[in-house]
């Protein structure tokens, strides 16, 4: 046994004696209470790069918070950032997985994927996939599992490299994603503070998201089927409706199933175009003409409830042509079936609201990044050595605080001017920001999706802890990390763009002017 799957397996075992989900939750609200506690009672605090607001720590057992968290309890579940996606989609997920859409599809497009390339494929999917934003996490990863039982190999791997795409590659895409406008807004507004001139160019990122798309997918491939499937051993499931005689996986399909493929199909495309004239005009009613950085917000605000009727509609002309669905009583408890297979995680989601509705109030969090910065600003490290101390704060801080936006608002006024008096450029540092946000997404407990991952996971290993998922999940952390790295490294010792219409990743720090601050 490799020292490497020695030190996974030690990961695993760890992560797997710890108590259920549920229950590290609840110890984790009890840990934040008794330091909110300390850190209060000792006067720990920070104090905010923009505003100049002193940042305090806050006791979680003041008559103010106790008052909150009894009065609100109901509101912090209730809006709780995934839990309306995941059940919105999963009605609609739930009816085309149950009438055998996704079965018939899936094993329809392994029949023509080639077999060196499968993985390569879920991987990419998963990084396209974030143009859909979180629903990629509900509708990429299961269908991961569902592709590699298809064939015959370990769905759990399936769905560890679908996420590995759709969470550790959530900064890769070929195309502009909905996180631009949002993370290069809060650098702009940064940048201003030393050169009031920079302006904000959504695509200033683009060169360096699409070089590192074709990395994460051959990073993500590799750990896959060198790493993460020999340790899983070989998959012995019978995938329910696709099994030939001998008990393996098929990808011949009935005519019945074929039949529900093409009206299916046909849905879809009509839903296609539907949804195309509602984007493509310029007055679209699913574009804002008010909005010069991202008019097609509304387009991807309306994914979920998109994604909700493909499902429904597919599914059902799947299931009225194939002869899975004779009623309206068969639609209703498939969908209500999928639903009882969410209520591990409704459960999981209000002990995870709970916590991070707390870990916000006491304000540790903040005083965290704060801090991180502020450190690295004052060590005195060349501008390159920085730029990598930057990704290696973004991924540790990112392990504790999972908003992407949050963490880059606290951290971009700090970090964008220190770098940009050492002549590293604000898009550089925004790279570099990404790299370490995206690489340990997967390896988080704090992740707002990871008990979700976990449940897709136990369909097929029900003993798969939270131990063995991060032990799964860890060398694609590395390898994506390591990968990243080097694509960034090679935009700066290059001096290469790394986006349209900007200025190489250095520059001279002797032609900025000093905006007020």
């Amino acid at each position: 046994m490799s020292i490497g799957n020695s030190i996974l397996n030690m990961v695993e075992k760890a992560g797997n004696r710890l108590p259920d989900p549920v229950t590290i939750f609840l110890i984790l609200i009890g840990i934040v209470v008794t330091v909110s506690v300390f850190a209060a009672g000792s006067g720990l605090e920070a104090t905010h790069p923009v505003t100049g607001d002193t940042i305090a720590a806050q006791s979680l057992l003041s008559g103010e918070n106790i008052r909150h968290l009894l009065t609100d309890i109901t509101r912090i579940f209730v809006n709780f950032p995934p839990l309306g996606l995941v059940l919105v989609v999963m009605i609609g997920a739930g009816v085309a997985e149950r009438t055998g859409l996704f079965a018939a599809g899936l094993r329809a497009m392994v029949s023509w994927v080639p077999g060196p390339l499968l993985t390569a494929t879920l991987v990419f999917a998963g990084v396209m996939g974030n143009l859909a934003v979180d629903a990629g996490y509900v509708v990429l990863i299961p269908l991961g599992g569902i592709v590699f039982a298809a064939v015959g190999r370990h769905p759990v791997a399936g769905i560890a490299a679908t996420f590995a795409g759709v969470s550790a590659g959530f900064s890769a895409n070929l195309l502009i994603t909905p996180l631009e406008p949002l993370l290069l807004g809060i650098t702009q507004q940064a940048a201003q503070f030393i050169d009031p001139s920079w302006n904000l160019n959504i695509a200033s990122n683009y060169y360096f998201i699409m070089a590192l798309t074709p990395m994460v997918v051959i990073a993500g491939t590799y750990v896959t089927n060198a790493i993460v499937e020999p340790r899983l051993g070989e998959w012995n499931g019978v995938m329910s409706g696709s099994d030939d005689e001998a008990g393996q996986p098929s990808t011949k399909l009935s005519a019945a199933e074929s039949r529900g493929l093409m009206f299916a199909g046909v849905v879809l495309l009509a839903l296609f175009i539907g949804v195309a004239m509602m984007v493509v005009p310029e007055n679209g009613i699913l574009r804002d003409p008010t909005s010069e950085l991202n008019p097609l917000g509304p387009f991807y605000n309306s994914i979920v409830g998109i994604s909700l009727v493909a499902f429904l509609v597919a599914g059902l002309a799947y299931g009225l042509a194939a002869g899975t669905v004779k009623s309206d009583k068969d639609v209703v408890k498939m969908s209500s079936d999928a639903m009882a297979d969410m209520g591990v995680y409704i459960v999981l989601a209000f002990t995870m609201a709970l916590f991070l509705d707390q870990f916000g109030s006491s304000n540790l969090g903040t005083i965290l990044a704060i801090t991180g910065a502020s450190t690295l600003q004052e060590s005195g490290l060349p501008a390159p050595v920085l730029l990598i101390a930057m990704v290696l704060l973004t991924a540790v801080l990112n392990l504790f605080v999972g908003s992407a936006s949050a963490k880059w608002a606290m951290l971009a006024p700090v970090a964008v001017p220190m770098l940009m008096l050492l002549g590293i450029g604000p898009d550089a540092t925004t790279a570099a920001y990404r790299v370490g946000d995206g690489a340990t997404n997967i390896i988080t407990p704090l992740m707002p999706y990871m008990p979700l991952v976990l449940v897709f996971a136990r369909r097929y290993m029900p003993e798969f802890g939270l131990g063995s998922l991060i032990a799964t999940m860890l060398p694609y952390s590395i390898a994506i990390l390591i990968v990243s790295m080097s694509v960034l490294g090679i935009f700066v010792v290059l001096d290469l763009p790394l986006g349209p219409g900007f200025a190489p990743v250095t520059i001279d720090p002797s032609t900025l002017t000093s905006g007020s601050n």
